[in-house]
């Protein structure tokens, strides 16, 4: 089969590789119909996430249908159309038994196109396959349903949960890309008094405002100052980080108003200053996160009932094979203008399943 592999920062191809199989009785194998990238897999070829090893399939993102399973495997069979999770959930470990999937020590958390071969490919082997991928209900089509896989439990869980948001908040977004975009549409569904959107590119902040935010500043234009203004000086009650630059996480510190939270999403590859010596007094709630994707069945029942606006950020379609023009297209956004890229092909015959 085909798939794109990490051979490096700054170095990676579509190209031959092995077809998986089933390495545990808990696998399934699951046939690629659409595939999305995110800007942690720009992370991974920039060399900010070490423990991805070179020859490593990328991408943990994906919707498909079951080809095979493992004899351990209930909850899904071949020929299932399946969300596959970005998280990977052993449901023994004390984490999974809390919910925190994404701190699981059974060999689960963040592990296709990271550990393991990822989604990037036109097969994928998904391990803990019963927590693992969602079954998906007709209504939601592939392209929507992919955007479930990560970006929108992640905005949801580690924005606007982790940052508290309530009704009749002022909730700013800094980072108007595909998460943040999320955490505007997700906000909206708590009911805050206003959502502030900050970036640097027009289009993107045009994307914010029919998502629902209602002001928006470029983020090179003293934002600080808007929030202040908006909020009588006091600051913003939640302030959501959805960049991973040192500067975004300080503003956003700045921002914040005594009391208030701020959520960290960015991926961060180079260390950022906390200032204690302004926030010690500021009763200031700081949170971090991966995401655990406990909310991927509300968020799956919510799109299939057409209340998350899933089809507005998606800019640019390619069929696989051309996975490096659509890394170049997702990338290069301030010249394309991309917020999500998905990628699909030709359905193909489905193999005879066999189990272990």
């Amino acid at each position: 089969m085909k798939g794109y592999v990490f051979h490096g920062p700054g170095r990676s191809a579509w190209e031959d590789i092995p077809d998986p199989d089933l390495k545990e009785p808990t696998d399934a194998v699951v046939r690629v119909d659409a595939v999305t990238i995110c800007g942690t897999d720009l992370h991974i070829l920039k060399g900010d996430v070490p423990e991805v090893r070179p020859g490593t399939v990328l991408g943990h993102e994906a919707v498909g249908e079951i080809v095979e399973v493992g004899t351990d495997v209930r909850t899904v069979r071949p020929g299932d159309r399946v969300l596959v999770s970005c998280i990977t959930a052993c449901g023994r470990c004390r984490y999974c038994r809390e919910g925190g999937y994404g701190q699981c020590l059974g060999g689960g958390g963040w592990i296709l196109g990271h550990l393991i071969d990822g989604t990037q490919a036109e097969y994928v082997r998904v391990p803990y396959a019963d927590l693992s991928v969602h079954p998906l209900p007709g209504a939601v089509t592939d392209q929507d349903a992919v955007l479930l896989a990560d970006i929108f439990p992640t905005a949801y869980e580690v924005g606007v949960l982790n940052g508290c948001v309530r009704p009749g908040d002022t909730v700013v977004v800094v980072g108007a890309g595909p998460i943040g975009l999320a955490a505007v549409a997700t906000a909206r569904l708590f009911a805050p008094e206003r959502i502030v959107a900050v970036d640097v590119a027009d289009a993107r902040l045009e994307a914010a405002r029919e998502l629902g935010a209602d002001a928006v500043a470029d983020a090179r234009e003293t934002p600080e100052q808007l929030v202040a203004d908006l909020t009588g000086g006091l600051g913003a009650d939640v302030v959501i980080e959805a960049v991973g630059i040192p500067e975004t996480f300080e503003m956003c510190t700045r921002m914040v108003r005594p009391g208030g939270h701020v959520a960290n999403v960015g991926v961060h590859g180079t260390p950022a200053t906390l200032h204690l010596e302004d926030l010690w007094i500021k009763n200031v709630t700081i949170t971090t996160g991966l995401v655990d994707t406990r909310t991927t069945p509300t968020l799956l029942r919510m799109a299939a009932s057409g209340r998350l606006p899933t089809a507005q950020l998606v800019t640019h379609t390619f069929p696989l094979a051309r996975m490096e023009e659509a890394y170049e297209v997702f990338a290069g956004a301030a010249d394309t203008g991309a917020l999500k890229v998905v990628l699909g092909g030709p359905r193909r015959e489905v193999v005879a399943p066999r189990t272990v």
